[in-house]
C-alpha cells in the first residue's frame, strides 16, 4: 500500500485490515446489497438553494428525477462544521446555476456505512465533552490525538481501508457527476465507488493525514495548509516524504455562502454604524453540536448582561439541536428567567426563526436587535443554518475556532476543542477579522469589555474583512464548484 508514493508498512496495512474486519463483524457486510435512491425536498435547504436530499427508497427514481446540472455534496454529520461547509457549497452552486444534491453518509441507518460513521461520531462527541470537563484527559489524550495522532500517514491508511465499506449507496449515482466532499470519508468512499469528478474540500488550518483522499482533487482554504499538504510535512515523524503532485491540490480561499459574500459590504456598513452608536452591538453565540462549552459561554454572557440591560448590547444564542444546553445556561444565569432582561425563545419553528433573521438583518424590527434571543431546533438543518442567517445580522460572532474561523464576520474566539482548531484562530487573527484564542472565560470577558468600550476594534475587523473580500479570500466555495465541474 502507498499513499502519494509513500510506502505504508505491512504492519500498518494489516492493522487496517483487522479494523475493517472488526467493523464487518460488528455491523455486517452490505457490499453486495443494492440500495435504491430517490431525491427529496428539505424544508430548510430547498427554498434557498433548490437543494435535494439523496435518500434510499423501495424503488429507484434517481434517474428520472436527476437534474440537468447537478453537483453532489457528500458529507457526514459530525458536529456542525461539515454540514456548514456543505451549505456553503450548496449556496455557491445555486448561485452559479447548478442544483446541489445532498448526500449525507451518516443518514442511511440500514447501511454498514452509517453504522460505522455513527459509532465513530459518538466516540468523537464523547471525547469532545470529556476534554472540556477533565483537563488531564484533554492534555494527555484529546489534544495529542487531534493535533498529532490524526496527522500521521498511518491514520489515513486505516481510514482508506474502512472507506471501502462505504460504497454501496453510490451504485445508482451517475459516475461522472461532479462530487464535492466536505469530509474525507465521503471523498474516499466516492473514489472507491468509481466517481470520476471528486473534490475533497479540506477544512481547518492544520494539515493532517486524516484529510487525505488519494484519487480526489484536494482544495484548501489557506496557504499554510497548502504547503503542509503539498509537502506532507510531519505526516511521518522524522522523515521527508514524497510530496503530493501539484495536480492533486489547489488553494481556493475560504468556503463561504454566496449570501454572505454577496452582501458583505452592506452588512459591514451596518456593523460600523452600530459601532458608532446607531444601535446595540449584537453578539452571536454559537454552541456546537455537542454542547461541550456551555459553561464557558455562560461566563461571557454574564459579562455582557449589564450592557444588554443598558440597551448597548444584544445577544443571539444558538443552542443548536440541544435544548438541554439552554436549560443549563438558564440554571447558570438567573437573569435569563427572572425578568430582569428581555429574553425570547425561538424554538422548533423554522418559519418564525427565518422571519426573525430576515428582520434582524434588514433592521425592520427594533426588538430583533435588542435583548436576548435563544434559538434551538430539533431539525439538524435548521439548527446549523440559523447561525449562517444570523451572521449577517450580527456584529461579533463568539465561537470556538473551528470552521467558523473562516467566515467573514468579526469573531471572538473562545478556547478550542482539539489542538487542530488552534490554527483557525491564528489564521483569523493574522487576517485581522478575529481575536486571538481566549484560553479562559476571564480573558474572553475582558475582550468583550474592550470591544464594548472601544468602537475602533469592531470597525478595524470590518475594514479588514472588506479588504480580504477585494482579494478573493472568501471566494473558496465558488472556486471549488468550478473545479468540480471542470474535473
Amino acid at each position: 500500500m502507498q499513499i502519494f508514493n509513500n510506502p505504508i508498512s505491512n504492519a500498518t496495512y494489516n492493522k487496517a485490515l483487522r479494523n475493517q474486519k472488526k467493523f464487518l463483524h460488528k455491523f455486517g457486510d452490505d457490499r453486495n446489497t443494492q440500495y435504491h435512491l430517490t431525491l427529496q425536498d428539505n424544508d430548510v435547504l430547498t427554498p434557498p438553494f433548490g437543494c435535494k436530499i439523496i435518500k434510499t427508497a423501495p424503488v429507484s427514481s434517481i434517474n428520472t428525477d436527476f437534474p440537468a446540472k447537478p453537483v453532489i455534496i457528500g458529507n457526514i454529520r459530525m458536529g456542525f462544521g461539515h454540514y456548514r461547509i456543505s451549505m456553503a457549497m450548496a449556496s455557491a452552486a445555486r448561485s452559479m446555476g447548478y442544483t446541489p444534491l445532498w448526500l449525507d453518509l451518516n443518514s442511511f441507518p440500514e447501511t454498514t456505512c452509517t453504522k460505522i460513521i455513527s459509532y465513530q461520531n459518538n466516540l468523537y462527541s464523547k471525547g469532545s465533552r470529556l476534554s472540556q470537563k477533565i483537563p488531564i484527559f484533554n492534555k494527555l489524550v484529546w489534544e495529542p490525538l487531534n493535533y498529532e495522532g490524526f496527522k500521521k500517514l498511518s491514520y489515513n491508511a486505516g481510514d482508506q481501508v474502512t472507506a471501502q465499506l462505504m460504497t454501496p449507496v453510490f451504485n445508482e449515482l451517475p459516475k461522472d457527476t461532479p462530487f464535492i466532499a466536505t469530509h474525507v470519508w465521503p471523498s474516499q468512499a466516492a473514489v472507491h465507488a468509481g466517481m470520476k469528478k471528486v473534490v475533497n474540500a479540506i477544512p481547518d488550518n492544520w494539515p493532517m493525514a486524516l484529510h487525505l483522499s488519494e484519487g480526489a482533487l484536494h482544495t484548501v482554504q489557506t496557504y499554510n495548509t497548502y504547503w503542509g499538504y503539498r509537502t506532507l510535512n510531519g505526516f511521518e515523524a522524522g522523515k521527508i516524504l514524497n510530496p503530493m503532485n501539484r495536480d492533486d491540490i489547489v488553494f481556493t480561499g475560504h468556503y463561504i455562502d454566496h449570501e454572505l459574500v454577496s452582501n458583505l459590504e452592506e452588512d459591514c456598513r451596518k456593523r460600523i454604524e452600530r459601532a458608532n452608536g446607531a444601535g446595540p452591538i449584537r453578539f452571536l453565540f454559537t454552541i456546537g453540536g455537542a454542547g461541550a462549552q456551555a459553561e464557558f459561554f455562560a461566563q461571557i454572557i454574564k459579562t455582557l448582561l449589564p450592557y444588554v440591560k443598558q440597551n448597548k448590547a444584544c445577544i443571539y444564542i444558538n443552542c443548536g439541536d440541544y435544548q438541554n444546553v439552554w436549560t443549563t445556561l438558564k440554571q447558570s444565569i438567573p437573569d435569563l428567567e427572572n425578568g430582569s432582561v428581555s429574553t425570547k425563545e425561538h424554538f422548533n419553528n423554522w418559519p418564525e426563526e427565518l422571519e426573525f433573521a430576515q428582520k434582524a438583518t434588514a433592521g425592520t424590527d427594533e426588538t430583533a436587535g435588542s435583548g436576548i434571543h435563544a434559538f434551538c431546533n430539533k431539525d439538524i438543518f435548521g439548527a446549523v443554518y440559523i447561525t449562517n442567517l444570523l451572521m449577517r445580522a450580527s456584529d461579533i460572532l463568539v465561537t470556538k475556532p473551528s470552521e467558523l474561523a473562516f467566515y467573514p464576520v468579526p469573531k471572538l474566539f473562545i478556547k478550542r476543542i482539539g489542538g487542530h482548531e488552534m490554527w483557525g484562530a491564528i489564521h483569523s487573527a493574522e487576517l485581522g477579522d478575529g481575536t486571538q484564542e481566549c484560553e479562559t472565560p476571564q480573558q474572553a470577558g475582558a475582550i468583550v469589555k474592550l470591544i464594548m468600550e472601544d468602537s475602533s476594534l469592531l470597525q478595524m475587523m470590518c475594514y479588514n474583512i472588506l479588504e480580504q473580500k477585494k482579494i478573493g479570500t472568501y471566494d473558496g466555495a465558488y472556486k471549488t464548484i468550478e473545479l468540480a465541474i471542470k474535473r
